[in-house]
């Protein structure tokens, strides 16, 4: 009989449990206070259609951030200097309560008004439109370094030649070739394979805060499968108008890798 009484009150406490639970699912159930379509996205700029662009999302009780394609702001407002003349989509990722959605908004830029930092013209040269072209800083057998395997994981140590390929017995096929990054329109790369080969389009984009710069579409120089970056990013060791540096600390071939070009 005790036994059939401790079973009937485990039964019962099992289901109190149950109705408990239930019940604090229903009261934490998430609803949406608003939709897509009503999710007001504003961007500001001067008369001109200057660069100088403040994005707002401003919408009560919908929460995200901005993708302003030079980074992201995990805010609803967001204020920035933007290098490229055209028109450019922004993004906001957000949540209306129960669900996330994506929103973008186009801006028209007709003037560098406002002053990019340095780097960008470091890379593409004032002329931002017409770009900048950036060859290798040796040729094979010159022993010098500029492409060569560095210490992986150390930043601090990639001018520090485990083996000078380049410079000595391997340089890359694409040695001769040459990189053309310009603003016209959008964040250009354009890559030579070598002095007569054909241009192969792409994009670029250049992380000044993070000092860092990835290219998609295709690839730096000197970047075959065991040398190249796995992720597409490369560490910006020195931009100056004369000399570009990247590292990578880990690549395909699970070491350090360094190249150095120079402005042609």
């Amino acid at each position: 009989m005790k036994r059939k009484n401790k079973l009937f009150s485990l039964l019962i406490g099992l289901m109190i449990l149950m109705v408990s639970c239930e019940s604090i699912v229903d009261e934490q159930s998430l609803e949406n206070t608003t939709t897509v379509e009503e999710v007001e996205l504003v961007a500001t700029q001067n008369e001109a259609n200057g660069n100088l662009i403040e994005l707002s999302m401003n919408t009560p009780g919908v929460t995200g951030y901005w993708d302003y394609n030079l980074g992201k702001a995990l805010t609803n407002r967001v204020e920035f200097v933007y290098p490229v003349p055209g028109t450019s989509t922004f993004t906001f990722v957000g949540t209306l309560g129960a669900e996330f959605f994506e929103k973008t908004i186009d801006v028209q830029v007709d003037v560098l008004d406002v002053a990019l930092d340095q780097d960008w013209y470091d890379l593409v040269s004032e002329n931002t439109a017409e770009g900048k072209t950036w060859v290798f800083a040796g040729e094979g057998g010159d022993e010098g370094l500029w492409w060569f395997m560095s210490p992986p994981d150390n930043p601090d140590s990639y001018m520090s030649s485990w083996w000078n390929a380049g410079g000595t017995c391997c340089p890359p096929e694409d040695a001769g070739g040459r990189m053309v990054f310009d603003l016209d329109g959008a964040a250009n790369y354009t890559y030579y394979a070598g002095p007569d080969a054909e241009p192969v389009p792409g994009s670029f984009v250049l992380d000044v805060e993070n000092q860092t710069l990835s290219v998609s579409g295709t690839d730096i120089l000197g970047a075959p499968d065991d040398r190249k970056s796995p992720t597409g990013v490369y560490q910006i060791m020195s931009l100056t108008e004369e000399e570009l540096i990247l590292y990578v600390p880990n690549n395909v071939g699970e070491t350090g890798w360094t190249w150095v070009f120079r402005s042609e």
